[in-house]
């Protein structure tokens, strides 16, 4: 007799577990195109900074703004709490492992400052850069009127897990499209890891959608809470939901793998996976511009009852721009990562990222490790 199963589970794969297949035919790296669009904006690059107080600041956003991707600034961080940001970041980066967390549950106690919201956002737009800022749901109907008064470009809102459609005491929560019609500028949103919650995202208006709950280098949210879907899952499942949705209403709605990359394979895979842009955590923040002084950690890492991040010491590896374009000594893919997708693209004979969506991804967990015996006992300790 057969036991009844209470559910069923389905085999999900994050980024060490796949591996792209080449092509039939090659191109030339040089001829691909990686543009990605946010509504009326193009970016040349398909790369955003996080909105995480060790990887962008104002200086850190006009940088990559400069080098053709888009920086996303934190208006519940460092930044807009204190003046002089640079004295709180470089105690953080100075506390012992011990006192670390308690000391930014204190610094993230401060109140934000919404004279400093508009001045940082000024800052941004001063220096020509395309301006994107997020919050969390919480405090959207709060600073959405600010940052459009500033002049911000592109507003994200930003959780751990967002949903089209939330459950609480109050009468009115946040409701996207009413979100969309008060402020003029695109809104992304995310994080969301499933076909349904993706779809339904999407349903609101919004302008793209942020993939990825739990997978970063500085995020502890897997093991405090449970949740999460391995990226290139996540990333397959939601670009289904996007290319549903745009059968159905003729829209396009990009998708952002956000968190998980540790170098540009994974960079890659995210792409082949359906990503039309990701967005970068802890490879930034090993940028000599970095305002994390070669330290990362979670923006829940400072929650005041149940912190879900911790502070990881990455270092100072090169320049932003070595990071996304070399040139690059280094032989571990944590730089050049421009250089990596489009000869991946290359030799996976596509043109556009769009056609790096179709390149066929196989199961292989032995991908970095297969006759590899000699890196494997020359990095071991």
């Amino acid at each position: 007799m057969a036991t009844p199963e209470f559910k069923q589970l389905r085999r999900s794969y994050g980024f060490d577990e796949v591996a792209i297949v080449p092509g039939d035919i090659t191109t030339n790296p040089d001829q691909t195109n990686i543009d990605f669009k946010i509504d009326n904006f193009t970016f040349s690059t398909p790369i955003l900074a996080a909105a995480m107080d060790a990887v962008t600041d104002v200086n850190m956003a006009a940088l990559v703004s400069k080098l053709g991707g888009l920086a996303v600034l934190n208006l519940e961080g460092v930044q807009t709490r204190y003046a002089h940001p640079q004295e709180v970041l470089a105690e953080i980066a100075q506390a012992s492992d011990a006192e670390v967390t308690t000391l930014l549950q204190r610094v993230y106690s401060e109140p934000i400052k919404e004279n400093l919201i508009g001045e940082r956002i000024e800052s941004i737009k001063k220096s020509g850069a395309v301006c994107a800022v997020s919050v969390a749901p919480a405090n959207t109907k709060r600073f959405a009127p600010i940052a459009a008064e500033a002049k911000a470009d592109i507003f994200v809102v930003q959780s751990t897990v967002t949903t089209a459609k939330h459950i609480s005491k109050s009468y009115r929560g946040l409701i996207f499209p009413e979100l969309r019609k008060s402020i003029p500028m695109p809104i992304l949103v995310g994080n969301c890891v499933s076909y349904s919650a993706c779809l339904q995202l999407m349903r609101t208006g919004v302008s793209g959608v942020l993939v990825g709950v739990g997978p970063g280098a500085a995020c502890t949210t897997r093991q405090v809470l449970g949740v999460g879907v391995p990226q290139v899952t996540a990333t397959m499942d939601c670009a289904a939901a996007r290319d549903e949705y745009q059968r159905e209403s003729g829209r396009y709605v990009p998708i952002i793998t956000d968190g998980g990359m540790t170098n540009s394979g994974d960079l890659c895979k995210a792409f082949a996976a359906g990503a039309d842009a990701v967005m970068l955590g802890s490879i930034l923040a090993q940028a000599k511009e970095a305002p994390g002084l070669g330290y990362h950690w979670g923006m829940s890492h400072p929650h005041p009852a149940l912190p879900r991040g911790t502070r990881i010491k990455v270092g100072t590896t090169g320049t932003v721009e070595q990071i996304l374009f070399g040139p690059t000594s280094v032989t571990d893919g944590s730089q050049n990562l421009v250089g990596a997708l489009r000869t991946a693209m290359g030799v996976c004979g596509v043109l556009n990222i769009q056609e790096m969506h179709k390149a066929e991804m196989v199961i292989a967990p032995a991908i970095t490790t297969e006759g590899k015996s000699w890196q494997i006992s020359q990095s071991s300790p």
